[in-house]
């Protein structure tokens, strides 16, 4: 550890096996915390690489949890969060509507870190019990349409550094592997990130990693497609900037995408949404976060097609319907 943060003061880059190597050896407790603390800030500043970040990766995968499912296609929709925005859970209540339209979708997620409600608050206020269990994982997913991963029962990597990045005031590269370690490993994937640097780099470490995914940026900060404005997306086949009305939605008002004060705030809009009652605002976020992760599923469907097919899976009742089979088979 002493070379690799010598040859960080030089400005050097480490390789994907030497950072595959460094997370083996903080599973085992081989460094100093202090030394852990000085790689984490150094990267920090220096800015990760894309094969420091897919060594980091191949770590926490390697020490985990594996979840293999038992279904050919599924898709993850996520967001680096940290864009204080405090939004409802617009990626969660995205992959019923997903689900309801027919797919299959395997969520990872956490509690929140910088919002009232992350995606593990929303799943376990409607009575769910996170689960390693694959038995129940693969009846969730081919009962329901939809299985949750919640990150701490499979990332055992990270309860090492931790202590650490709650000690920094300011966030690591830690903070950028969430959406690319679900232990699932779908091959498909919608990511969410709140900058335009960020996209840059996940764009690469997709291409390497080799999936099917779309990346989604909205310009003034949303680690989603926000609707406030125009928004960026990227993926294997096309980059471009859209506006609201190019799907036919209007603007939307950041104060109507706020999830509240509490978690229960939060579910009460998540639960609107899926009962079709939600605000004009709230429902069209939703349908167009899940019609973006409905053409990464299909590739070759225009996303005019993947809107009609998400607010088809709302209208129908279908997305409910997905909700409440789901919290079925994953009751408490």
């Amino acid at each position: 550890m002493r070379e690799i943060l010598h040859r960080m003061l030089n400005h050097e880059s480490l390789t994907r096996e030497e950072t595959h190597d460094i997370l083996i050896g903080i599973t085992k407790s081989e460094f100093p915390m202090e030394q852990i603390t000085a790689l984490l800030t150094g990267l920090q500043m220096r800015g990760v690489t894309v094969d420091e970040l897919l060594g980091l990766r191949d770590g926490i995968l390697e020490t985990g949890v594996p979840v293999s499912l038992n279904c050919d296609r599924y898709i993850d929709i996520v967001g680096t969060g940290g864009d204080q925005k405090n939004t409802f859970n617009i990626s969660t209540c995205s992959c019923f509507v997903v689900a309801g339209a027919g797919y299959k979708v395997a969520k990872h997620g956490n509690y929140a870190a910088t919002s009232v409600s992350g995606a593990s608050n929303i799943i376990e206020a409607h009575g769910v019990s996170f689960t390693d269990d694959i038995d129940r994982l693969n009846r969730s997913i081919n009962e329901s349409g939809v299985v949750y991963l919640h990150a701490q029962l499979f990332a055992k990597a990270m309860k090492f550094v931790g202590p650490i990045r709650r000690a920094l005031a300011f966030p690591t590269c830690f903070n950028l592997l969430g959406p690319i370690v679900n232990p699932s490993q779908p091959k498909c994937q919608l990511l969410g990130v709140a900058n335009l640097d960020q996209m840059r780099l996940y764009n690469h470490v997709y291409q390497k990693i080799g999936i099917d995914y779309g990346i989604v940026n909205s310009i003034d900060g949303y680690d989603e497609i926000s609707l406030t404005g125009d928004f960026k997306v990227t993926t294997n086949r096309y980059e471009r900037i859209f506006k609201p009305a190019d799907l036919g939605f209007h603007q939307a008002d950041p104060a109507l995408l706020m999830g509240g004060r509490s978690a229960g705030d939060a579910m009460k809009i998540f639960d609107s949404i899926l009962r079709d009652e939600a605000l004009p605002a709230q429902k069209e976020v939703v349908i167009a976060n899940a019609a973006f992760a409905i053409q990464v599923l299909e590739g070759n469907k225009d996303i005019e097609e993947c809107v009609a097919i998400a607010r088809e899976s709302i209208e129908s009742g279908n997305a409910l319907k997905t909700l409440k089979k789901f919290i079925e088979v994953n009751a408490a």
